[in-house]
Formats: structure tokens, C-alpha cells, sequence
């Protein structure tokens, strides 16, 4: 499954559910190859060491499935705000999302496209993968490579 508004509006719709009076909330929505949606949350946690980005729990979740991500969009929220931020993802959740290659389409902030996001692939974000040089012949590493 491609990037769209039906997968942002899940993530929206769970921030709004799990987090409706929030000072600051984030929450995440995966796209399988399936069509299936998963969505998660970071934790609120007083120890902000022990808190996780908002797609880890997704992440996990399909992984454990075992079912290929295609797309993750993460949007971020303010209290009394009814506007969300799109976020791109940070670097660890590249590194995370980099099992299922770089095809996997990301949502980032476009204030010049329509809904004020576009999608980009992980190749796309970060073009200079650092564990290309780890392969034999320097593409990204597949599924198989990453598990060893």
C-alpha cells in the first residue's frame, strides 16, 4: 500500500483517541503490504529515557507478524490545537523502518503540497545509507541481510 490520506487520518484519528487532552502527543500509522493499518503512540513516561518513538510499538508489531511495512506517517499535536504536524521519521526509526528497504514511502512536511505533506522513500530521505557499505555490491541491505 502507497502513502495516503486514509493512513494519516489514522494516525490522526488514534493521537485524537489516545491523547485528546495531551500538552504535546505524538502517534504513528503503519501501512502493511496487506493493507492492514497499524497504529501506536510514544510512551508518556516521567523518565524520558525510557520513552520510544511513535511508530517503535507499530514497527514491532508488524515485525513480530512478520508482514512487510510499505508506508509510516507520524503526526505530532499540541494541546488545544486541532491541527497536526507531520513528522518525518527520525533517524532511528529510518534505521527501524530500513528492514523492509528503501522503498518504504514516509510522510514528511510539504507546506507546498495540497494536505501540507508529501511522501518520500527511505532512499529518498536518506540517500546515503550507511549500511550500503556493508553489502557486496552496495545496495541496501534486504530483510535477510539485517537479520544476519
Amino acid at each position: 500500500m502507497k502513502l495516503n490520506q486514509e493512513l494519516v487520518n489514522a494516525a490522526i484519528e488514534h493521537i485524537n483517541r489516545r491523547w485528546p487532552d495531551a500538552e504535546q502527543a505524538v502517534a504513528a500509522a503503519l501501512y502493511l503490504e496487506d493493507g492492514q493499518i497499524l497504529t501506536s503512540i510514544s510512551l508518556d513516561n516521567f523518565n524520558a529515557a525510557a520513552n520510544l518513538c511513535a511508530e517503535t510499538g507499530a514497527i514491532c508489531q508488524a515485525y513480530n507478524m512478520d508482514q512487510r511495512v510499505t508506508a509510516s506517517v507520524c503526526v505530532s499535536k499540541a494541546a488545544g490545537e486541532d491541527q497536526v504536524t507531520i513528522l518525518a521519521p527520525c533517524g532511528l526509526c529510518q534505521e527501524r523502518l530500513a528492514l523492509w528497504g528503501p522503498g518504504v514511502q514516509v510522510a514528511v512536511s510539504d507546506s507546498s503540497s495540497a494536505g501540507g505533506w508529501a511522501a518520500r522513500t527511505l532512499l529518498e530521505v536518506n540517500p546515503y545509507y550507511w549500511a550500503t557499505e556493508f553489502t557486496d555490491d552496495g545496495a541496501w541491505p534486504t530483510t535477510a541481510d539485517h537479520n544476519g
